[in-house]
């Protein structure tokens, strides 16, 4: 990929609150006293290195209030252990929710950091003696951990893969719930979902499948699948704000075309249901 514009410093992302939560949300802080669509999710919903991100796109499109409560490598945890960011959600006339890996929350074999989900805090005596050989210090990051116990043993990495796609599963069935089911789901990837469990973990998101999404349309509004188009994976990313110690990050995330398809999409649908 190749970049069009880059930045001496970050992007300001003038991060805010919303109620009670304690975690940092993009900004600039929009109203809550008034109709708001929630947007739920990790990086891409956050809007890593994007000036304007899919929901402040939507907010032009549809002249409705739209709240970014993304966080960067978020995972389910952050937002069912968050009464504060819960509460906003749970108060939105709809949400909207990315589709976010399984890798990134607490389970029967590992357990990941309250609100950056993507760090790996410690194992559990299952997963202890499960691989006895690892010392799990060594690991600082779920995805590299779950690496490196799928390149030692295949049959048991898929012991994890399955416990990670049924607490995935099982979190998500809780959280449509909690919402009510007005929740517009959203995949956003280079491609579409895999039709059969995939425990390569390349790209994202980690371990999910057709099927599991499938086991989630009747508490949902609908599904909207966004794989990248071939313009937007293959022209490059004009548009990204990022410094120099930033590069290589900005590399692996979807560029402002991308955000514009997403956004041309989901904005007509929010309008019809928001009537």
């Amino acid at each position: 990929m190749t970049f069009a514009m880059t930045a001496p410093g970050a992007l300001d992302y003038f991060p805010c609150r919303y109620g009670r939560s304690r975690v940092l949300f993009r900004g600039p802080r929009r109203p809550l006293d008034a109709p708001y669509v929630a947007f739920l999710g990790g990086t891409e919903t956050y809007g890593r290195f994007i000036e304007a991100p899919f929901p402040a796109l939507i907010e032009r499109r549809t002249d409705t209030t739209c709240i970014n409560l993304g966080v960067v490598n978020a995972g389910l945890d952050l937002y069912l252990h968050d009464p504060g960011v819960l509460h906003v959600a749970e108060r939105a006339d709809l949400c909207v929710m990315q589709i976010m890996g399984a890798q990134n929350m607490s389970n029967r074999y590992y357990g990941v950091h309250p609100r950056r989900n993507d760090r790996f805090l410690r194992a559990s005596e299952r997963l202890q003696t499960l691989y006895p050989e690892v010392d799990f210090t060594e690991f600082h990051f779920n995805r590299h951990l779950l690496g490196r116990l799928r390149e030692i043993s295949e049959d048991r990495f898929d012991e994890i893969a399955g416990e990670l796609r049924q607490a995935w599963l099982a979190r998500m069935k809780h959280l449509l719930t909690l919402l009510r089911g007005r929740v517009l789901l959203l995949w956003l990837s280079e491609h579409r979902p895999p039709d059969a469990p995939d425990t390569s973990l390349e790209g994202g998101p980690l371990l999910i499948d057709r099927t599991m999404l499938d086991a989630l349309r009747p508490r949902a509004i609908g599904l909207i699948e966004m794989p990248r188009s071939e313009e937007a994976r293959h022209t490059g990313a004009p548009g990204l704000v990022f410094s120099d110690f930033e590069a290589s990050a900005a590399a692996e995330l979807m560029g402002p075309l991308a955000h514009d398809e997403t956004a041309a999409a989901l904005a007509p649908l929010i309008a019809e249901y928001l009537g």
